[in-house]
């Protein structure tokens, strides 16, 4: 191993060699380098063998290699390369096959090396790599589409892309995403072959020995992809992708119409397809706006387009009545409404017609439960709260096991100052049984807290602990305290903690917050704090060193602590806590014991 390594050194003296003669290094720099690359030659060449080893010695020499860059830009020389940075290369790409071939199954490793060799353009290594990597890793449709798209837009070779697209589909026959990145390479193969001839005619070049097809030209291979897909692929997303791309190239009107054609026969009943319908119709309008218009000629033109959009969604929501589709619509409105315009006419018109949508949803039964909480905003944004109140009780009569819809009701009626809001809440409960009524509870106990007397808000509370399952109760247990503390002091909430320690469960907040109030009184006995404290250790003391560490720290610090009791609560915290919490407690109570915690 010894000879390996001194052989491995000895590879590197030449460039370090011309390193130092050129200027770049100082020989002190050549023997840190030296030091440094033998120390990580000394670990890739141990009997077990560390991936992490492998990539710090990469990074190591990537750096290097950014160093002498940036040396060489500093000093404007340019000479030497290739006893210098080829070398390194070629020493990175041999660390990088070494790792990889013991490492195969890790996909970032891989991708680090093509990261690698496209910052260095080492094309050639590149190209092997892709190769070794499909052949390990096939089943991963997005490295296909990596390679052939570099295959395509560096190499520039159509050829080599088609054939990794056609091999990929062999593995992925059913893969949207291969089809749609092939279906773009060739849109743009066609789009490059129609620019190149155009140019050859413009310049008035024999295109003798240039053979054009036709069919290329026109995109009939892509064609071909779309309908051997269409085949394979249900669905109207993946119909939706290929039109988006077959979009963006101006060559393709009549492929266009026939996906468009395919979309409507196969999912005329899919909320999508009436989606992207009526969504089309703005940009129908755009393509038809003149440059010189006036600021209310523009008005009404987008006025127009957007009715248009409009009564194809009302179309759609007549043939397909379902709730996705009134979302699709609803969320049209949306985004149009929430578009910045100058015109105040246009602002009140998008709001009127959103307002109008949400509304026959709701009348239709088909308005999403999503979508309520986003219509009350709006009707209380403008004021229309009669209509809120309406639309939030309504929303309850519907979804009446939805915590989410109670919830929301309430706010409206408590936003409102309504009278409304106890009798409401008690309908909530009695709607939701006891489970995941957490939320109702937070809610009714922290709008009673303003709005009650402390009586009827403490009577709230106990209730609260009844109704909810023991573990939501623990949340209102410490919402009681808390709220005990701020408005009856601590002989209160001292009475409320030892009552509501009758029943579990309990949270470790629960007890700190205790812990915090005897602290913050004049008076603090640590009598007192070693009961919480005991409390706290017998339903914590297992998962919780923090607990023990804190236990200790107070009988050492306060006035009336006794720290002969601290080696019994460390014999007891040894004793109970489990796993490696026991290490973490001897690492801390160390730091304790010297002063550095």
């Amino acid at each position: 191993m010894a000879e390996r390594i001194e052989q491995r050194l000895e590879d590197r003296v030449p460039e370090l060699e011309q390193l130092e003669r050129v200027g770049l290094f100082t020989r002190k720099e050549i023997r840190a380098v030296l030091r440094k690359a033998s120390a990580l030659e000394y670990k890739i060449q141990r009997r077990t063998l560390r991936k992490e080893d492998f990539i710090n010695y990469i990074q190591y020499e990537i750096n290097l290699l950014e160093l002498i860059k940036k040396r060489r830009a500093r000093i404007g020389y340019s000479f030497k390369k290739d006893e210098i940075e080829n070398s390194i290369l070629r020493r990175v790409h041999s660390l990088f096959n070494r790792a990889i071939g013991k490492w195969k199954e890790d996909v970032q490793l891989w991708l680090s090396h093509v990261a690698f060799c496209k910052q260095w353009n080492a094309k050639h290594q590149l190209s092997k790599v892709f190769s070794s990597m499909l052949a390990i890793h096939p089943n991963k449709p997005a490295l296909w589409i990596m390679a052939a798209k570099w295959e395509m837009e560096t190499q520039l070779s159509s050829e080599s892309a088609r054939h990794l697209f056609l091999r990929a589909l062999r593995f992925h026959p059913e893969c949207p995403k291969l089809y749609q990145e092939y279906f773009r390479m060739e849109l743009m193969h066609a789009e490059k072959q129609r620019k190149e001839k155009k140019e050859f005619e413009q310049a008035k070049m024999d295109l003798g020995e240039f053979n054009y097809s036709e069919e290329i030209l026109n995109g009939e291979m892509a064609r071909i992809i779309y309908r051997d897909a269409a085949q394979k692929i249900k669905g109207v997303e993946f119909h939706l992708a290929v039109l988006s791309i077959a979009k963006l190239f101006d060559f393709t009107q009549d492929l266009q119409k026939e996906i468009l054609e395919s979309l409507q026969t196969k999912y005329a009943d899919d909320p999508l397809t009436w989606d992207y319908m009526a969504r089309c119709e703005l940009d129908l309008g755009s393509l038809q706006s003149r440059e010189h218009t006036t600021k209310q000629t523009k008005v009404s033109e987008m006025t127009q387009r957007e009715e248009r959009c409009c009564a194809v969604f009302e179309e759609a929501v007549r043939a397909v009545p379902t709730g996705d589709m009134w979302k699709c619509y609803i969320t049209f409105c949306l985004e149009r409404y929430n578009r910045k315009t100058n015109s105040e006419e246009l602002k009140q018109k998008r709001l009127e017609r959103l307002l109008g949508v949400f509304n026959k949803a709701h009348e239709s039964s088909l308005l999403p439960e999503a979508l309520y909480k986003q219509w009350l905003q709006l009707l209380l944004e403008f004021n229309l709260f009669e209509k809120a109140t309406e639309v939030a009780e309504a929303a309850t009569r519907r979804f009446s096991m939805s915590v989410e819809m109670w919830q929301m009701r309430l706010q409206v009626l408590i936003q409102l100052k309504s009278d409304d809001v106890t009798h409401c809440f008690e309908e909530a409960i009695k709607h939701m049984k006891s489970k995941g009524t957490l939320p109702l509870w937070t809610l009714w106990v922290e709008w009673s807290e303003g709005t009650n007397s402390k009586e009827d808000t403490e009577a709230l509370y106990q209730k609260s602990l009844h109704a909810t399952t023991p573990a939501e109760s623990v949340t209102m247990k410490e919402m009681y305290l808390d709220w005990t503390y701020r408005n009856g002091g601590y002989k209160k909430v001292k009475r409320v903690f030892t009552s509501l320690c009758e029943n579990r469960p309990f949270s470790l907040d629960f007890f700190r917050k205790m812990i915090q109030i005897e602290k913050e009184q004049e008076s603090c006995k640590m009598l007192h704090l070693r009961e919480y404290y005991e409390r706290a250790l017998r339903e914590f003391g297992s998962t919780d060193s923090d607990l023990w560490l804190d236990y200790i720290k107070e009988e050492l610090s306060h006035p009336q602590g006794k720290p002969e009791n601290c080696g019994s609560i460390h014999w007891r915290a040894m004793k109970m806590l489990q796993g490696d919490l026991v290490e973490d407690f001897v690492s801390k109570y160390t730091l304790l014991q010297t002063g550095h915690l």
